[in-house]
């Protein structure tokens, strides 16, 4: 008798490995409602990771999670101005948490949950670290900028693309840690853009990357079978000429294209 996983690599042979890249819900031309994913997510994902972008629709009326996981191989948890409710992590809505989309707090939160489960791989960048630390059960700072010696880490009000994406500050890895082995150094720069963090890690969050203050940068989840890596940074800009962000969205593909036949998501990312 033939494995889901099994059926799943025959149904998908010759085709790319899909990526569910999880959008944002916005208002547009006088409160015209949209969903939305940056250009710059399924160029990564096509032409760095070798997949297949699919834009998934940030609204529990329209997709549910299981129909997700099934369709999809792999995700990638995207960055976007509004922040994850703090009710999600136990505490009352402030000022300083800013604007919120509970529309993809009810899709991405069980859905990290259930792809650590299953060992289905993937890639959190910038509001997608702060939902994988949260969907496990850690807590995050509203406004890193307020809180003492630490950096300002949002994007600048104004400025050209390359000027907002422009590589910001370094990021130190721990030493022989999963994020160490992947880029081949210990310290990379990055295009830090983001005003909330972690405060309390979730247990079984691995935090593997700092910026110079402090701050989380890079985690993956402890023990997990399958591709949970996450950066607070946006490796999406420039991802094919970048030597931080081509080698993470390499090992994403990896990933993503093992679960698609199969086999093991981590044995991917140890050949990375």
């Amino acid at each position: 008798m033939e494995t889901k996983d099994a059926v799943r690599g025959v149904k998908r042979k010759g085709q790319r490995p899909v990526v569910g890249i999880i959008g944002n819900s916005y208002m547009i031309n006088n409160g015209y409602p949209a969903h939305s994913a940056g250009t710059m997510n399924s160029a990564a994902v096509a032409e760095v990771a070798g997949c297949l972008p699919l834009i998934i629709p940030s609204d529990p009326r329209y997709v549910a999670v299981d129909e997700l996981l099934d369709l999809c191989d792999g995700f990638l948890l995207t960055g976007g101005r509004p922040n994850v409710h703090p009710s999600e992590y136990g505490e009352e809505e402030t000022p300083a948490h800013g604007a919120f989309d509970r529309g993809r707090d009810a899709i991405t939160l069980p859905l990290i949950r259930a792809c650590v489960d299953r060992g289905q791989p993937f890639l959190g960048i910038c509001r997608g670290f702060q939902e994988v630390n949260v969907a496990l059960g850690g807590t995050l700072h509203p406004e890193i900028r307020d809180l003492p010696g630490r950096m300002n880490h949002r994007m600048p009000p104004d400025g050209t693309l390359e000027e907002c994406f422009a590589l910001r500050h370094s990021v130190t890895f721990s030493e022989g840690g999963v994020f160490h082995r992947l880029m081949g150094a210990r310290e990379v720069m990055t295009n830090t853009l983001h005003g909330q963090g972690i405060a309390r890690p979730a247990a079984g969050i691995v935090i593997d990357g700092q910026a110079p203050d402090g701050t989380p940068e890079a985690i993956y989840v402890k023990d997990a079978p399958g591709f949970t890596l996450s950066v607070q940074w946006h490796p999406e800009w420039n991802a094919g000429n970048d030597p931080v962000s081509r080698p993470l969205f390499q090992a994403f593909g990896q990933a993503v294209a093992a679960w698609a036949v199969g086999e093991s998501p981590k044995a991917a990312l140890r050949r990375a």
